[in-house]
């Protein structure tokens, strides 16, 4: 069994972590860890795949600043949370997450963020029209069937040492999640290499297909979509991309930010703060 995710953790995550409330929701005997900041309006942050609440820590500050208060979960399967037992796919973690918001919210209305893998289980989550949502953002979202996943990444677990697996990661880190060289820091590598070694979500299939395009149909309330232009997942079919989104029933923005990747909340933390708060303070259908 892993340490806990904070002992392996570099100080840029450990500082943000030290401001955080620490809470535990149970479904079917498993647990699920949050981390709450601040006060005010609630704002639900989701991970992605292979990931943690450390996927936002260049985010929260800012939104607790804001006036949000802030609640970024460990995704079921992932950094300290249980194993899920309804699944290992993002459809697996939409019942014990739903317990989890009633038992921490109750009715109180908040916005719902999600990235990647988190932004599918978010865009599931409010297909079924949760008491007390009111917006849905979707940030590196998975609306396209591919057909399999584009790029390539290099296996890591059979190297011996942790130096190895490190100049892996980096590698891995440049072909997926960031753009530009000098975002792949010794920090960022030390986070990617922690959550992998937490990741037991070992089938997660539907982020290759259209299923999160289906639950938005099914969504009720204002949809943003925010991506990186350099994303390499969707490098090259961004205009249609592009379509698809803005296709999809209540969404209201779809946003590209420059010179950024799929990863685009850590990469372009400025660009990609001002475009969130432009969604999260849209003005709500009367």
């Amino acid at each position: 069994m892993n340490p806990p995710l904070c002992d392996e953790l570099p100080p840029e995550a450990l500082a943000v972590l030290a401001h955080a409330r620490a809470h535990e929701t149970t479904f079917e005997g498993r647990r699920t860890v949050w981390h709450a900041w601040g006060e005010g309006e609630p704002v639900v942050l989701l991970h992605g795949g292979s990931g943690s609440w450390t996927h936002w820590i260049r985010n929260i500050d800012t939104l607790v600043a804001g006036g949000r208060q802030v609640w970024a979960p460990d995704l079921p399967g992932c950094g300290d949370s249980d194993q899920p037992a309804t699944g290992e796919d993002a459809d697996g973690l939409v019942a014990p997450l739903l317990a989890g918001l009633h038992t921490l919210l109750g009715p109180r209305p908040f916005d719902l963020v999600g990235f990647s893998f988190g932004s599918l289980t978010a865009g599931l989550i409010a297909a079924e029209r949760p008491a007390g949502l009111r917006r849905l953002v979707v940030v590196g979202a998975p609306v396209l069937d591919l057909g399999g996943m584009p790029v390539k990444l290099s296996e890591w677990r059979h190297l011996p040492t942790a130096q190895e697996k490190a100049v892996v990661h980096r590698a891995n880190l440049a072909a997926l999640m960031l753009f530009q060289p000098e975002a792949i820091t010794p920090a960022v590598v030390a986070i990617h290499a922690a959550n992998l070694a937490r990741d037991r979500l070992r089938r997660r299939r539907l982020a290759l297909t259209d299923a999160l395009a289906r639950a938005i149909e099914k969504v009720r309330v204002p949809v943003t979509a925010i991506y990186g232009f350099e994303d390499a997942i969707y490098r090259g079919i961004t205009d249609r991309l592009r379509a698809t989104v803005e296709a999809l029933p209540n969404v209201r923005e779809f946003v590209i930010i420059e010179a950024a990747g799929h990863w685009v909340q850590y990469e372009a933390p400025a660009a990609f703060g001002d475009a969130l708060r432009r969604a999260l303070n849209a003005p709500l259908p009367g």
